[in-house]
């Protein structure tokens, strides 16, 4: 990482850029949305703020599939899990 630079992602429930330290990366794997708190799990990622507001913006605009760039529903059971443990 560059010194100077701060980097922004954006969360796809209300679309805000925040800093990637107060976002949830999630990655997705088998139909399932997985919370990557780590943020090293390989793959596409997305970003999400870790309230439940966000979560439900995200499923109501079917934002997960867009975000993964994958065609179907997918389970956000394991990201609702890790959202409402936050709060």
């Amino acid at each position: 990482m560059r010194s100077g630079k701060i980097q922004k992602r954006t969360c796809i429930g209300c679309r805000k850029r925040d800093s990637p330290t107060r976002l949830l990366r999630m990655t997705v794997s088998e139909g399932f949305v997985l919370p990557d708190a780590a943020r090293r799990a390989p793959g596409r990622g997305a970003h999400l703020h870790p309230v439940v507001g966000c979560l439900d913006l995200a499923e109501r605009r079917k934002a997960f599939p867009r975000a993964f760039k994958v065609a179907g529903p997918l389970d956000v059971s394991l990201v609702r899990e890790a959202v409402s443990s936050t709060q």
